[in-house]
């Protein structure tokens, strides 16, 4: 699906322009760092929609009570950095508070890694909304922009990494890289 040049460059001038400066209050603090890949644990061979529970020693249902919404959002995290992403959704699911910033940026990671991307760019900009500091989601929205050969908005992105203190990040450097090569990350 094209999508509409002038709709993605106001709502980069949006995000960049610093109205949404006023919501500084998000989960991470400029600069933080949660964008290496998770290590891998069982999760990642459980069926689709369970989480390896590691007092019982085996898969369960991601809505099963011995876990809380963090375990579920370092399953989401480790199921969308493998690629299964209908896991991944299904994980997302069950997770009481899907609407924090770090939550939107899977959820637009996902979205995005699936060709969807008006609905990623909708989830990255209200994971933006709440923290525009979120530098992981500065980086999938400018990979997005890569993906859809607007390197302009993309570079805008990476500018706002380096403004946020996330120079030498994985967030910056992964964006760099794709900039430069037109590939972007698979996490």
């Amino acid at each position: 699906m094209a999508l509409n040049s002038s709709f993605f460059i106001n709502c980069v001038r949006l995000l960049s322009g610093g109205l949404l400066a006023t919501f500084l209050a998000g989960a991470f603090a400029a600069g933080e760092d949660d964008t290496a890949p998770p290590p891998p644990t069982p999760t990642s061979q459980c069926p689709d929609g369970q989480i390896y529970d590691k007092k019982t020693k085996k898969c369960q249902p991601a809505n099963h009570t011995g876990f809380n919404d963090k375990d579920r959002y370092l399953a989401l995290r480790e199921l969308a950095y493998a690629g299964r992403y209908r896991s991944a959704e299904l994980v997302l699911q069950t997770i009481s508070n899907n609407s924090s910033s770090e939550v939107l940026a899977y959820v637009g990671f996902l979205h995005r890694k699936q060709g969807r991307y008006i609905e990623a760019l909708n989830s990255y900009m209200l994971a933006l909304d709440k923290n525009p500091n979120n530098i992981l989601v500065r980086s999938y929205l400018g990979q997005g922009f890569v993906e859809q050969k607007r390197l302009d908005l993309a570079e805008l992105q990476l500018n706002e990494i380096r403004q946020r203190n996330g120079s030498g990040t994985w967030a910056e450097e992964s964006l760099s890289l794709a900039i430069k090569t037109g590939l972007t990350s698979s996490y």
